[in-house]
């Protein structure tokens, strides 16, 4: 039995690196008394997978990672459990049942990500007016560094969708293995544009991620894509009501 797990990091927790992250939540699956799985071996450890790590300094709205489970539990059980477990800096939103295949899991479905950046101020005054010709472009061009080399990439394509939100930008951008596009590589293309200094410091939030849907086209969250676990908590809490 698998389960998705979506969480929240903000505050000063959002400078703490990727294994920092995993090493807590092992100690709140240990707090919280959640039946997660171990694999075998001399040296058991926990089946946990993250969907994507997050960069030192960014904060989430929408993190995931997945677990597989022992025995059922309460959704609402759990995600209680684990908060009490937690700290100021990160809170679980949703403990969902997914589907068992391991094609399912979210570091191998992931699509798309939700970004909004902050820190526009320090751009030129025109910069709205500035980012609508940047985006109405056909093709942007940039050198992406590889394993092995440098290439040059377009990554329009790997801009879903942008908007300009008072004084920040939203961007919904490709993710995953097969391609993947930082926001902030968007926002350094964004200042050679300006023909500026790429020296501006923008904050990065992100917000959502996302796969594709049984389309193959549209974008669905990956919280969507569980349900809620019944679990034995509530089971016995019925039955307990039954026999009063």
């Amino acid at each position: 039995m698998k389960a998705r797990i979506k969480f929240r990091k903000y505050g000063a927790l959002r400078f703490i690196g990727h294994l920092d992250v995993m090493r807590f939540f092992q100690k709140v699956m240990r707090r919280a008394d959640i039946p997660i799985a171990f694999t075998g071996g001399f040296s058991p450890h926990m089946i946990m997978s993250f969907a994507s790590p997050l960069g030192i300094g960014l904060a989430s709205e929408g993190e995931y990672f997945d677990i597989e489970l022992t025995r059922p539990i309460n959704s609402e059980e759990a995600v209680r459990r684990m908060n009490e477990a937690c700290v100021e800096g990160i809170e679980v939103l949703s403990f969902r049942q997914i589907r068992e295949e391991k094609k399912m899991t979210g570091m191998t479905i992931l699509a798309g990500a939700d970004y909004l950046v902050s820190g526009c101020e320090a751009l030129p005054g025109d910069w709205k007016e500035r980012f609508r010709d940047f985006m109405a472009q056909t093709e942007i061009k940039v050198i992406k560094q590889t394993k092995r080399s440098e290439k040059e990439v377009d990554i329009r394509p790997l801009i879903f969708r942008w908007e300009i939100r008072e004084n920040e930008i939203f961007l919904q951008v490709a993710a995953g293995s097969s391609q993947n596009l930082k926001p902030d590589l968007v926002m350094e293309t964004f200042c050679r544009f300006l023909d500026i200094p790429d020296e501006v410091r923008f904050g990065y939030c992100r917000l959502e991620m996302y796969a594709f849907g049984e389309d193959g086209k549209t974008l669905v969250t990956l919280e969507s894509l569980g349900w809620n676990m019944e679990g034995e908590e509530k089971d016995e809490a019925q039955d307990s009501d039954r026999e009063n």
